[in-house]
């Protein structure tokens, strides 16, 4: 069995951890917090909870003690800070760069093995820094989003169609924004049954997709704060795909080096992920509406990057 990661025993990161640990996915998993005893407190709270969920993870919680992830096969990288009352994009991508570069700078002291699964916010610049920074083959850096924006276009399917959510297929690629998200309507299926013939009224599904692209928004807004059940549960489905090798196409923020027309950039793409990290980047058939959608979702995303490198991090 597998070592797995967790960096920041924030809502996200103790999430992942929990679930990680309830699904048995590893035999070690470590919680790293920069912060004296959040993480082993969220740990021992954990363990207290084994005898009643029947698991047997061996789980630590330490305080910057990066030693302590030694051999980690898997990292999940939730550090960060939310952006804040008058804080520019660029200031919230120059403190955040800092902070991914120097966790996964530590963590690859210790685990140079490691596959890196990048949930930082903005999660695809994050992932390409991490990418450009460490010099790590493309595989070993898989950023989370389009496994979340996925759940989230399956979740209101389900709603509006009035069907089992499980019984969906559906994803969505591009990049992990409000406005920079492309739900696939046109690939979506139930029990292999195409949406748009479930459903003959246009309006109901692009309400789904709208919904869809500002889901985190949305939860924000009831919530006074980012979500984290949703988001740890798809950071610790990727960790388990790639344990547990189950080469699942997931939606993942990756590099691109030709697909889908684009270069130099890392964003969601419908990826094949095992044991290797991300293995293979699967070329979907778009409509002309998707490409025109990808390739403006590519050039934000592309813009964003040139930030990195305006506040030195690149």
């Amino acid at each position: 069995m597998a070592k797995v990661t967790v960096v920041g025993a924030g809502n996200v990161g103790a999430t992942c951890a929990n679930v990680l640990a309830t699904r048995e996915v590893c035999s070690e998993l470590v919680l790293l917090d920069i912060k004296e005893g959040v993480a082993e407190g969220k740990i021992l709270d954990m363990y207290q909870c084994a005898t009643l969920m029947d698991f047997d993870t061996n789980m630590v919680g330490v305080t910057n003690d990066y030693a302590a992830t030694a051999g980690s096969d898997v990292v999940v990288i939730t550090s960060g800070m939310p952006r804040k009352p008058g804080m520019t994009r660029e200031e919230l991508i120059g403190v955040n760069a800092g902070i991914v570069k120097s966790v996964a700078t530590e963590i690859l002291k210790h685990s140079p093995n490691a596959i890196l699964v990048i949930v930082s916010n903005p999660m695809d610049p994050m992932a390409y820094l991490t990418l450009k920074a460490t010099g790590l083959p493309k595989n070993r850096v898989v950023g989370l989003g389009g496994a979340l924006d996925s759940a989230r276009f399956k979740c209101y399917l389900a709603k509006a169609l009035g069907v089992n959510s499980n019984d969906i297929e559906g994803m969505v690629i591009g990049g992990h924004g409000d406005t920079t998200m492309i739900p696939l309507i046109s690939k979506a299926s139930v029990k292999g049954v195409p949406v748009t013939q479930l459903c003959k009224d246009k309006a109901v599904l692009d309400k789904v997709a709208a919904d869809t692209m500002v889901g985190g928004a949305t939860l924000t807004k009831l919530l006074g704060t980012s979500a984290w059940y949703a988001p740890g549960a798809a950071s610790a489905s990727v960790v388990e795909a790639i344990v547990r090798d189950q080469k699942k196409i997931i939606p993942a923020c990756v590099y691109l080096e030709g697909e889908y027309g684009q270069k130099d950039i890392c964003i969601g793409v419908p990826t094949v992920i095992g044991r290797n990290g991300a293995e293979r980047v699967v070329e979907l058939e778009l409509t002309a509406e998707e490409k025109e959608l990808f390739e403006k979702s590519a050039a934000a995303v592309h813009k964003t990057n040139e930030a990195l490198k305006e506040v030195g991090a690149l």
